[in-house]
């Protein structure tokens, strides 16, 4: 299991840009990178302004979507339509 501290710049950009997804449950961050949801939050918290994180947090805190045992049956995915243009966890150039 990653600490916070341990992880890249490039890896904390795809943990940030993945809990910003609405479809993309706490889980697959945590199969990914190794941090929990906990672990999430306190990086979210310490990576956004003060307003964007409690933006965030007040649009994930209960929803569904964000957790895969309240997700619904059909949605068995957690990639993004970016996805494709990620490869190895790396950012490509946007």
């Amino acid at each position: 299991m990653k600490k916070l501290k341990d992880l890249s710049e490039e890896e904390v950009d795809r943990i940030v840009e993945m809990a910003w997804e609405d479809r993309t449950p706490f889980d697959a961050i945590q199969a990914q990178f190794g941090i929990s949801e906990g672990e999430t939050i306190a990086l979210m918290r310490k990576t956004m302004k003060r307003s964007s994180f409690k933006m965030w947090r007040a649009r994930v805190q209960g929803r569904a979507t964000k957790h895969a045992k309240k997700a619904p049956e059909d949605m068995d995915t957690f990639k993004s339509r970016m996805q494709k243009s990620i490869a190895l966890n790396k950012i490509s150039k946007r």
